[in-house]
């Protein structure tokens, strides 16, 4: 994983990682070796996440956030980047805050001047539009 500079190199960044939308061979390399990397995975659900980690091979420490927790972990993790670790934000599939938690986090790290890496990665809506017929150029014109 590259280190990025962020506003204060003793702190740590977030991530902000996605993940298969269904097949797990969708994944990133970047996406990966970051999960590898970091000190801690905040993810949605930590069984789902805990089932990628495993057919990948990624021993990692897992932190639930969830939209019934997330206000209240926010500032947790916050202390923890902080602290200098580096976070990866999950959601189950896709990109998170794509309709999944993650929205306070990232705000709350904004506000700090915590530095947010979002890596690219699945998207069903443009994976559906690439296949859509009619053409989706008139869509994006």
């Amino acid at each position: 994983m590259k280190q990025h500079e962020s506003a204060d190199n003793s702190q740590g960044q977030l991530y902000i990682v996605p993940t298969p939308i269904g097949n797990l061979s969708d994944i990133t390399q970047r996406a990966l070796e970051v999960l590898q990397a970091v000190d801690l995975i905040a993810a949605e659900d930590t069984r789902h996440t805990g089932l990628l980690l495993q057919h990948f091979a990624i021993n990692a420490r897992l932190f639930a956030l969830h939209d019934h927790n997330e206000q209240q972990k926010a500032e947790t993790l916050l202390a923890k980047l902080k602290e200098g670790q580096n976070i990866a934000l999950v959601s189950d599939a896709g990109t998170p805050l794509i309709n999944d938690p993650g929205y306070h986090l990232v705000r709350t790290c904004r506000e700090a001047n915590i530095r947010v890496v979002p890596l690219p990665g699945p998207c069903a809506a443009i994976a559906a539009l690439s296949a859509a017929r009619p053409a989706f150029r008139p869509f994006l014109l």
